[in-house]
């Protein structure tokens, strides 16, 4: 089996590179085979993995899903396996960062909600292109994109299938933030550098409770905070410490 995905571990972060840039990353089978062993991997190392950062080798992200795949009628190794992998993706413990380039189309548009943060190049190009293959969302596009832009939003982008680059991906909210492309990737390192920077026991938390709080009423949702809280992490005092010293205070 080829290398679809590829891993690269450095400094408390994971990437993980979606690999047919001939192919212009087009998902297949195989590669969320790949890309679901990977993450079951990572569930379990969350104490030296700090946050994910998902890619794509070459000029883009991902044009979607392989339509051979689709034409072929290609059998799963696992029931929904594309749905349970991207939901796997946006379950992880560690911090979700999806960086986008180029195409991000319909199935990969639907692999990159499940990030935590999307940030994406201004040349980027989002769309749902299901109606245009007589398809319907079968990996949480109907479900995820309109929590992320709201659901008049997302009507238009799913009914209608236009292109949004990626400064209006991010004014719709859709992509967190959008850099120039000749900065693209400076602004990301930076963009990890400062999330890994801080306690990955709260990130760890805080993705915890607001999955755990998601449609709950206000009332609910704060005394689910309150009395399921997580409490203080294990590096509080020492980060408490480090502040005192730095800035020649008692904490």
């Amino acid at each position: 089996m080829s290398a679809q995905v590829l891993r690269e571990d450095c400094d408390g972060l994971c990437t993980l590179t979606l690999n047919r840039p001939d192919k212009l990353n087009a998902l297949t089978v195989e590669m969320f085979q790949q890309l679901h062993a990977h993450l079951g991997a990572l569930e379990q190392q969350q104490e030296h993995i700090g946050a994910v950062l998902l890619r794509g080798a070459g000029r883009c992200f991902s044009a979607g899903n392989d339509l051979h795949d689709i034409a072929a009628g290609q059998a799963l190794p696992l029931p929904h396996l594309q749905a349970r992998t991207i939901d796997r993706l946006a379950r992880l413990p560690q911090v979700v960062i999806v960086a986008v380039h180029g195409h991000c189309y319909t199935g990969a548009l639907e692999l990159a909600l499940a990030g935590d943060l999307i940030v994406c190049s201004r040349s980027a190009s989002f769309a749902d292109t299901h109606a245009r293959w007589a398809l319907t969302p079968l990996w949480g596009m109907s479900q995820r994109l309109p929590r992320r832009i709201g659901v008049a939003r997302a009507r238009e982008m799913m009914l209608l299938g236009r292109r949004y680059d990626g400064q209006r991906a991010a004014e719709m909210g859709l992509a967190n933030l959008c850099f120039d492309d000749a900065q693209f990737e400076t602004e990301l390192q930076a963009l990890v550098r400062e999330l890994l920077a801080g306690s990955w026991f709260s990130h760890r938390a805080t993705k915890r409770l607001l999955e755990e709080t998601d449609g709950l009423p206000l009332a609910a949702g704060l005394a689910h905070e309150v009395f399921r809280n997580a409490g203080k992490g294990p590096d509080m005092a020492a980060r408490i410490a480090a502040f005192g010293q730095a800035s020649g205070r008692t904490a």
